[in-house]
């Protein structure tokens, strides 16, 4: 039996049930297909540093297996096409979880069955199904914490294996990925990111083994500190499937088995890439989650639209250290460490109160891992809006944050390096230096680098003050 096997999010040989069944019954068609009716809050939606992502992991991709059928436009038809023109004789595919992709699978199973074709679909990128995971009443979590206990009690399958053989079918016509244009051009703003990345199945395996050899160690608290390389930065070979987080859940237990000492990091690392899965639990059961507040007492709160101050945030102008080297470490590099994601992210819904869509359009855009169920329950857990959120009252003070977890300013001295002869703790609050120490240190605010755009306690106060009308409408809507 010849399969068409539609690559979507799980760009990898190894652990993908789609092909791995498929192989198992003759030859395999393998076709990735850029749907450009898509969504931008569809699961396979891709910003622009994506793209670049994409690029490099559909060549990894296509020279593992020996050959990849590219080809653009409605899936429906482009399926329906190729298997016409190939004579397979079934088609087979990992699922999605995002409204979109859910009703428009449901649509092409249909109509490809109708057609005699026989369609399969499998869990390919998540620990467990977003349904099989229910709290004691049977309904779904709301909050992480026992959430997360729930994964653990039920158990982690063992991840597939590589196919033994897999026979490629040939034969049709595909457009070749440079057809796609997703590379930049004119000018090239990812120019080196080939140094700091390798998209693919093998980058993806190094990476998660540096990483446990590396960086768990210590990892439960030095997560926090975008200084040092206790992260895996796993999270854009996740994003394209280039590895499967049950992949990623037995060989760090395979390696905190070997290393006991290691265990309560190994514990803290699952558990993140639980939160993961817990977004996608959020997704599917509230398909809303990029697009609206999941707490609708918000809608009432009184955002500000100023595009100016949102570029502002954007190209890291701010005044503030911590937050302007985030911001200039994503669009260097298409990252951001999770710690100073939630200090800008906190900076841009609450001292500037600019709606968290806002911000996690433009994370989805920059953002090599921007994944479209953790970027929105990420956003919406920082603004307070969202599930198992932080309390909007909750606000980061940037320049605590920094002297927490940049204690010698490393990171702001990497990515600012306009500050970089300030010496901690005026690095983390320039305009507190004295004359002479900005002098030597040849910064001159206003000029060399910006004065805050906003001050800290007054903008922690008209926060809260928005966070009271919040409550003071919600209140009277009830009464």
């Amino acid at each position: 039996m010849t399969s068409i096997v539609w690559f979507r999010q799980d760009l990898r040989v190894a652990d993908n049930a789609a092909l791995y069944h498929a192989a198992q019954e003759g030859p395999v068609i393998p076709v990735f297909i850029w749907d450009d009716a898509a969504p931008l809050t569809n699961s396979q939606a891709i910003g622009a540093a994506g793209k670049w992502w994409l690029h490099h992991s559909l060549t990894a991709l296509k020279e593992q297996l020996g050959g990849l059928d590219v080809l653009r436009g409605d899936p429906a038809t482009v399926l329906q096409e190729l298997a016409l023109e190939t004579k397979a004789e079934a088609v087979r595919w990992n699922r999605a979880y995002d409204e979109y992709g859910i009703e428009r699978d449901k649509k092409i199973k249909t109509e490809l069955r109708e057609s005699g074709l026989m369609v399969e679909s499998f869990k390919g990128n998540v620990l467990h199904e977003p349904w099989e995971i229910k709290t004691g009443s049977g309904g779904s979590y709301k909050v992480y914490s026992p959430y997360w206990r729930a994964v653990k009690a039920r158990g982690i399958a063992a991840p597939l294996p590589v196919p033994d053989k897999i026979e490629l079918a040939c034969g049709w016509v595909s457009l070749g990925i440079e057809a796609l244009g997703l590379l930049p051009r004119d000018p090239n703003w990812a120019e080196g990111w080939e140094d700091l990345w390798t998209p693919g199945e093998q980058g993806a395996r190094e990476r998660l083994g540096v990483f446990l050899d590396q960086g768990l160690n210590g990892y439960g608290e030095l997560r926090n500190r975008p200084d040092l390389p206790n992260v895996s930065r796993l999270s854009p070979h996740l994003r394209f499937g280039e590895i499967s987080p049950t992949q990623i859940w037995a060989t760090t237990q395979m390696h905190a088995d070997v290393h006991p000492e290691h265990a309560t990091d190994a514990d803290k690392f699952l558990s993140e890439i639980v939160w993961r899965e817990f977004s996608y639990h959020l997704l599917f059961h509230f398909p809303d989650l990029p697009e609206k507040n999941w707490k609708v007492g918000f809608d009432a709160y009184p955002w500000r639209e100023n595009a100016e101050d949102l570029r502002v945030w954007q190209r890291g102008q701010t005044g503030y250290p911590i937050v302007d080297a985030g911001m200039r470490e994503l669009w260097n590099t298409g990252y951001m460490h999770n710690r100073v994601r939630m200090i800008v992210a906190s900076f841009l819904v609450k001292h500037l109160r600019i709606s968290w869509q806002h911000g996690e359009n433009w994370f989805r855009d920059t953002l090599l891992d921007a994944d479209v169920a953790n970027n929105s329950a990420s956003w919406q857990w920082v603004s307070g809006t969202g599930a198992d959120a932080a309390p909007y009252f909750r606000i980061f003070n940037p320049y605590t944050q920094a002297q927490k977890f940049d204690p010698d300013g490393a990171y702001i001295r990497k990515w600012v390096p306009e500050l970089k002869d300030l010496r901690a703790p005026q690095l983390f609050a320039p305009q507190d230096a004295s004359p002479m120490d900005l002098r030597a240190a040849g910064v001159r605010l206003g000029e060399t680098y910006p004065l805050p755009m906003v001050d800290h306690q007054t903008a922690r106060k008209k926060a809260l003050d928005g966070y009271e009308a919040v409550k003071a409408e919600n209140a009277e809507n009830a009464a």
